[in-house]
């Protein structure tokens, strides 16, 4: 049976970010739809997400002489327009036909960084070559098989990928109920997967994807994708002090502070909680990067302040995808830094680099 999604290509009108996900409720196929929105179980974490960025506030400061901000910023010496970047997601094709490439190329035009998933509906060259010398990162779902690991991480550094961003947080997947009431099964070819082996993932659930997936990381797994792929590797799904540093000790060029979005572990603290503490473990010895629950750029502020170098966005990317193509993904980055330019001068901070230096007020 076919599957039938967005084709549209435009700009969108954003009043607020969080506004989104009913729009695209209203015109998306209902499986598809709930598979990106859910969280696992009760969906506690995934609202808490975004509910602690309340716990800390900003103090106003004035009399500063600042008349714009300054939104650039650089990882890995990659300059980059602005610090909030795409956080990999699996099947961008459920959105959009054009699925990840035009992801890409949105993300391209709005001056930021695409992370193209093991899962995604779109080869990694084809994403690559969507937006010819936009940095791209290639997330990583390590497969039990080795073989297939390594397949994988040439294919994205013939690619061009910057860094690998190795997500260690999902062994299985939540128990995630929207799946459960739909019984939803993926529709469409994941060709990364593809590309190795008769399976493509159609017609499978996420249960069944993950089934292939590596379960019993350990840190010298970080040294082995070094080693594939001779490029910076970050690992994704910190949530403690402990295991950030033990992913730097294991030669981590990066630690991604997540909980998936909440989509994990039900009952767990917010990513935004636990940020401070990671920040403050790794000291500055390799990049933060922080992803869940933003939709303010006042949510971005506070990140940034509280230790990330980079933020990044995923259902909110694929809400912009579904609803305007590559340009509503640029809309969606667009709307986000207006709101975080608005933010820094009101809090009287020029650049990326004085945000970080902001002391928050704790609740």
């Amino acid at each position: 049976m076919a599957y039938y999604t967005s084709n549209e290509e435009h700009p969108i009108d954003i009043v607020n970010i969080a506004s989104l996900e009913e729009r695209v409720r209203a015109r998306m196929d209902r499986g598809a739809f709930g598979y990106i929105r859910e969280g696992a179980e009760d969906e506690w974490t995934m609202r808490e997400n975004t509910r602690a960025f309340n716990d800390r506030t900003i103090v106003p400061r004035v009399l500063r002489g600042i008349s714009h901000a300054d939104l650039s910023t650089s990882i890995f010496g990659i300059d980059l327009k602005t610090p909030i970047i795409e956080a990999p997601s699996a099947a961008h094709g459920l959105a959009h036909v054009k699925g990840e490439v035009d992801t890409a190329i949105g993300t391209a035009k709005a001056g930021s960084l695409f992370s193209m998933s093991t899962y995604g509906s779109t080869p990694v060259e084809a994403a690559a070559a969507a937006a010819p010398g936009a940095p791209q990162f290639f997330q990583l779902y390590m497969s039990k098989d080795d073989a297939f690991n390594e397949f994988l991480i040439k294919k994205a550094v013939a690619a061009g990928v910057r860094a690998i961003v190795m997500t260690v947080d999902s062994t299985l997947g939540g128990y995630r109920e929207d799946d459960v009431v739909t019984k939803f099964q993926f529709p469409l070819p994941m060709p990364n997967l593809a590309a190795y082996s008769e399976s493509d993932g159609v017609g499978k659930g996420i249960s069944e994807i993950y089934a292939a997936a590596k379960q019993d990381f350990v840190p010298a797994d970080v040294a082995k994708v070094k080693e594939m792929s001779g490029l910076p590797v970050i690992v994704k799904g910190i949530q403690s002090p402990e295991d950030a540093l033990a992913s730097i000790q294991a030669g981590a060029d990066g630690v991604w502070v997540s909980n998936h979005g909440g989509r994990q572990l039900d009952g767990g603290p917010a990513s935004f909680t636990v940020l401070p503490s990671i920040a403050a473990a790794v000291d500055h010895r390799v990049p933060v990067i922080f992803d869940s629950g933003v939709r303010r750029g006042e949510h971005v502020f506070k990140a940034l302040a509280s230790g990330a170098d980079l933020v990044a966005i995923g259902r909110p990317v694929i809400w912009g995808l579904n609803l305007g193509g590559a340009e509503g993904v640029t809309s969606v980055f667009e709307h986000l830094a207006m709101e975080l330019s608005i933010t820094m001068q009101l809090a009287g901070t020029k650049t990326i680099d004085e945000v970080k230096r902001t002391s928050l007020l704790s609740r």
